[in-house]
């Protein structure tokens, strides 16, 4: 698996969106990425900021470029090097989950999967207003697989 792999499953009241990839570098580096809120922007190109402590029930302001709109989920299900999920939106009207996930290879290297699920009643009216997750998601997945191995040489 050499660059992100992305799918989405939709239904009525629910969409998925998955990036998976493999990154040559350990659990440890990545996951230092993954929680350095200050760095983030720094190799995230999806990401302009991001305020707070990434930590179990701590809550983050993350904002995304092209739009004025912060998000402010909550960070919960923290697993040091290997998983933390970011909840925001209020269920059941809208909610977003995004889990986040390294598997550590006997090669040395991690595979890191992003998922992100959408659900609730204004999502069929919502929905079309949402970007295409495919071409960000990717991109975050190469952002974070770039960083990391630059960073583990």
């Amino acid at each position: 698996m050499e660059g992100p792999k992305f799918t989405k499953t939709s239904s009525a009241f629910s969409m998925t969106c998955r990036v998976a990839i493999n990154i040559h570098a350990n659990a440890e580096r990545i996951w230092n990425l993954l929680t350095d809120a200050r760095g983030f922007p720094r190799w995230n190109s999806t990401v302009t900021s991001v305020e707070g402590e990434i930590s179990e029930g701590k809550r983050i302001v993350v904002r995304v470029p092209g739009t004025d709109r912060k998000f402010t989920p909550k960070v919960s299900g923290v697993v040091p090097k290997e998983s933390m999920i970011w909840t925001g939106g209020f269920a059941p009207m809208f909610k977003g989950v995004r889990t986040f996930k390294l598997s550590a290879q006997p090669d040395g290297s991690t595979d890191f999967v992003m998922e992100e699920r959408f659900s609730g009643l204004m999502l069929p009216l919502v929905g079309r207003s949402l970007p295409d997750f495919k071409p960000i998601f990717e991109r975050y997945a190469s952002d974070l697989k770039n960083e990391a191995e630059r960073s583990a040489l």
